[in-house]
């Protein structure tokens, strides 16, 4: 995959997160923790476990849920949601990612390629998974909703997932990105938008959809912290 991605002579590349840099579902995982941890009240957390199963069962969409697993923190203050994100992510996504992905992705910022993520998950432990990876906040497409007087409040700003991917994308200007990685047939969009598509870890419909417009796909063999990826440890 390495080769194929340096012969497009890329400048912008952009990174699905969960499934496609590490492995499992931040998103959930976070959710799921967060609430072990007190930050979502009884009340909240009732309401959204009965909304994730529905979700399961196929009666929630995958924009709705994405959506509300971020609007569950609304009255927090963004600096306690960063705290807690930054202490999900040392103890639960760091030891998840792929040592081949930290290393491309190193190798593509020490090349002066533009580094973009987009993501359903929300963006606050996004923001925290990618930080080692080098790519700023600023660059970071995900879940989030409006923060007023550092407070979180349930407004939307917006929700990347399926055909909102590649909107988010065109919103900051990335109309043709070089490069486009995703694992799920939510990154499709996406990555349809690439001059190169590079599914990673594809799920069994995105495989599908793969071979019907001619990609290969890749499968990361190990998921290391990224320090140790980087350095070869």
């Amino acid at each position: 995959m390495e080769r194929l991605v340096f012969a497009l002579e890329p400048r912008v590349s952009v990174f699905d997160c969960d499934g496609t840099l590490w492995g499992g579902d931040a998103g959930y995982g976070f959710m799921v923790w967060s609430i072990e941890q007190g930050l979502v009240s009884r009340a909240m957390s009732d309401w959204i476990d009965t909304r994730h199963r529905a979700y399961m069962a196929g009666k929630v969409s995958e924009l709705a849920i994405c959506g509300e697993m971020t609007q569950i923190y609304a009255g927090l203050r963004e600096a306690e949601l960063r705290s807690a994100a930054a202490e999900f992510v040392k103890s639960h996504v760091r030891q998840r990612i792929f040592a081949e992905m930290a290393a491309l992705v190193e190798r593509l910022r020490e090349r002066g390629v533009a580094l973009w993520t987009v993501s359903s998950t929300n963006k606050w432990v996004i923001v925290e998974g990618v930080r080692e990876f080098g790519i700023a906040e600023d660059r970071v497409l995900a879940a989030e909703v409006r923060v007023e007087s550092g407070m979180l409040t349930p407004e939307l700003i917006d929700v990347p997932t399926d055909e909102g991917k590649a909107a988010s994308l065109r919103r900051v200007g990335l109309e043709r990105p070089d490069a486009v990685f995703g694992n799920s047939i939510h990154d499709l969009a996406m990555l349809e938008m690439g001059r190169g598509a590079f599914p990673v870890n594809p799920s069994p419909a995105l495989l599908v959809a793969a071979r019907e417009r001619g990609w290969g796909h890749f499968r990361p063999a190990a998921a290391v912290g990224v320090h140790a990826a980087v350095a070869g440890e």
